[in-house]
């Protein structure tokens, strides 16, 4: 582990208190403005992707990103709506256990990666829905403004 990185309890705590009422793509694009507002404030090069399953509703690429940075989100979100955890998660989980993640599960690498940015979308009544991803900075500042996102349109009454 990282300094810098949430416990595994942490993020399970985190997660469970991020269950939305409901998920439309309304609300998967407050979650994507949400955090586009915060990248344009703070001049972040990141990528920025809300989907329904693995279909994208919201996609963004800040100045500064580049495509690569959708790639990263493509396979961020493939973990996170496969495990139903968020990838930051499977990241910490894998390196404490000490397992390499792509050999562990059996899936290739071109199309998954445990690292840091992608927040299953849980509704309450339904389960995993969708994700919400970013990638650009660092994997737990990814994860954190996911996180941020998340909380702020439950606040604001859209979940």
């Amino acid at each position: 582990m990282r300094p810098t990185d949430p416990t595994l309890e942490e993020l399970i705590s985190q997660h469970q208190s991020l269950v939305l009422e409901h998920f439309d793509y309304a609300i998967a694009w407050a979650i994507g403005a949400h955090i586009r507002d915060v990248a344009t404030r703070q001049s972040m090069p990141i990528a920025i992707e809300v989907s329904h399953g693995n279909a994208p509703v919201f996609l963004a690429l800040m100045p500064g990103s580049t495509p690569d940075n959708i790639d990263w989100v493509r396979r961020k979100r493939a973990v996170a709506v496969r495990f139903h955890k968020s990838s930051l998660y499977m990241r910490i989980e894998a390196q404490q256990k000490n397992w390499d993640f792509s050999k562990r599960w059996r899936i290739p690498e071109a199309d998954y990666v445990a690292s840091g940015g992608s927040i299953p979308i849980t509704v309450r009544s339904a389960g995993v829905v969708g994700a919400a991803t970013v990638s650009g900075l660092t994997d737990v500042d990814d994860h954190a403004l996911v996180a941020d996102a998340l909380r702020a349109v439950q606040a604001g009454g859209k979940s």
